[in-house]
């Protein structure tokens, strides 16, 4: 007796690609979900960097005398350039960003082993500048 394959039949080899591609699609599923739980929350964008503050430099602080430097973050943001500050560029670009930093707003100078630091007394968010020890 011959057995006639028809359209509507259930092979073993259709039962299996079914199966293997079930197992891919979940696969890559979890995949994203892994992706997507680990990608940190919008609102936590600052995550593992703390408020600005001074802090003790261990590097530079002695017994008595410990040496405190401002440390943390401050805020950062980029927008489209508005069109008006754009023609007055030289080198138009599509992005302005602004950012402030975590700087001293006091300070005096000691001395540590032969080297002048700066030993911070008060610290705020304003402009950016090149920090100097």
């Amino acid at each position: 007796m011959k057995r006639e394959l028809s359209l509507n039949m259930v092979t073993p080899a259709t039962t299996m690609g079914s199966l293997k591609s079930v197992g891919l699609n979940l696969l890559f599923f979890f995949f994203l979900l892994y992706v997507a739980d680990s990608y940190p929350n919008i609102g936590q964008s600052n995550m593992g960097c703390q408020e600005c503050t001074l802090r003790k430099n261990s590097v530079f602080s002695r017994d008595r005398r410990p040496v405190y430097q401002c440390m943390g973050c401050c805020f950062s943001r980029a927008y489209p350039t508005p069109l008006k500050a754009m023609r007055t560029m030289s080198i138009p670009k599509n992005i302005t960003s602004e950012a402030t930093c975590c700087v001293a707003k006091d300070h005096h100078e000691t001395v540590v082993d032969f080297i002048r630091v700066r030993n911070h007394t008060d610290c705020h968010c304003s402009t950016c500048y090149f920090h100097k020890i």
